[in-house]
């Protein structure tokens, strides 16, 4: 199993390009099943869940031709209507083929995700949601089983808000007969660029961008050309790691009109930022100042940020708190910290993060996918030498992160 080797104490500087975003390229990927035609992506990561959904998505019978970034997706000869348990159990998105092979193909079986170290994320928002545009659905031996003749149009108000719920509904709406009415809809920009894929195929849907989606069904949707937007989650990860350690970096291939709490909250920490249309020039010099935040659903402070940003309060001037509201069990990195001599209590749903001048390198596990990067940037900022274990959640998520970092002046190594 893999680990990085991080030497601490390095100041950042130089030039990132960031990749296309996991959180909207996984739908996207999934909604090449809602068509014979090519659909034709660029700017895909390279990561471990794309090759997760793409190795799903071809034993359906899709058709996946890969050149380093750019996928071109072909529905023509789709052979299996089943997502089995082997592929799903890795990958909670899998369940976004659910929709896709129900509205096109009227049938579909698909394994229950298996859970998630973060915390309980349900699939019944996206069953009661197809329930209700018509799909006779029961759960059997772990498989979720989907019949619907045809899609019928409805007014679906979920419970909570959800991503992949919304995103499901949404891909299945596209090609269910008559309207619907998607209420409290996630909003998040992942969402509206598979939204914006899915009107360039052909679908009629208005409201994209806000929490309520009128789709009109079509009979059918075609092929279309797409580049998968810049990921917010992966830009402000690397700008954490230089409000940490310090330095000047440039992002390039980046969106900044999509993460403005995160880079409000990074003004507050210190960071001095030159923001462009698609690139940020940051540079910190000094000792971080303390941000306390509360996590909620987009145009929120992102659950994604925040166990990076609780990295860069471990050495903050001063207390700060920080609240997670989207997931109970998402402080599994906290007791990874203090092993690194970080100072954080946490109360319920709440930790109370206590400044302190300076981390010590020391062997951490990674436990989760956003709390590797935050261990990342723990072991930059520590002095001495930091071992990350567990990295495979890293690889499932961030494209090459210590080729990325290692090139802007971090001292990070993979050990196989």
């Amino acid at each position: 199993m893999d680990k990085l080797q991080i030497v601490g104490g390095k100041r950042l500087n130089g030039e990132i390009s960031v990749s296309g975003a996991k959180n909207a390229a996984l739908p996207i990927l999934c909604a090449g099943l809602l068509t014979a035609g090519d659909v034709e992506l660029s700017n895909v990561p390279r990561l471990h869940d794309v090759k997760t959904i793409l190795k799903l998505l071809e034993q359906t019978g899709l058709k996946v031709t890969q050149d380093d970034e750019n996928v071109t997706l072909n529905g023509a000869s789709i052979t299996s209507l089943e997502a089995p348990y082997e592929l799903v159990k890795t990958m909670r998105a899998s369940i976004l083929v659910l929709g896709p092979l129900l509205a096109r193909f009227g049938e579909a079986k698909v394994s229950l995700p298996g859970g998630c170290a973060i915390g309980s994320r349900p699939v019944d928002q996206h069953i009661k949601g197809l329930r209700a545009m018509g799909a006779e659905i029961t759960i059997e031996g772990g498989y979720i089983y989907a019949k619907a003749k045809k899609l019928k149009g409805a007014r679906i108000l979920t419970d909570m808000i959800t991503v992949t719920g919304t995103e499901n509904l949404l891909m299945a709406a596209t090609l269910a007969e008559g309207e619907t009415v998607l209420e409290n809809a996630a909003r998040e920009p992942e969402v509206t660029d598979l939204a914006n894929l899915l009107v360039a195929m052909g679908a009629k849907i208005e409201g994209i961008g806000t929490d309520r989606l009128v789709i009109q069904g079509v009979p059918e949707l075609h092929g279309a050309k797409h580049a998968v937007i810049s990921d917010r989650i992966e830009a402000a990860t690397f700008l954490c790691a230089v409000a940490a350690t310090g330095g000047d970096i440039v992002l390039t291939n980046t969106r900044t009109d999509i993460f403005d709490v995160a880079l409000d909250k990074l003004r507050e920490v210190g960071l001095q930022m030159e923001v462009g249309s698609n690139t940020i020039r940051a540079r910190m010099d000094g000792r971080p100042q303390p941000v306390s935040f509360r996590t909620t659903e987009y145009p929120g402070f992102p659950t994604d940020m925040q166990a990076q940003f609780m990295a860069v309060n471990t050495i903050a001037a001063g207390p700060s708190r920080v609240t997670e509201t989207i997931f109970e069990n998402r402080f599994m990195h906290v007791q990874e910290m203090n092993r690194l001599g970080a100072f954080i209590s946490t109360e319920g749903n709440t930790a109370f993060i206590k400044g302190v001048e300076r981390l010590v390198g020391a062997p951490v596990m990674a436990t989760d996918l956003r709390a590797s990067a935050s261990l990342v940037i723990a072991g930059m900022a520590a002095e001495g030498t930091t071992l990350i274990d567990r990295i495979y959640h890293l690889d499932r998520g961030y494209d090459r992160m210590e080729v990325k970092l290692s090139a802007v002046g971090a001292d990070i190594v993979r050990i196989k």
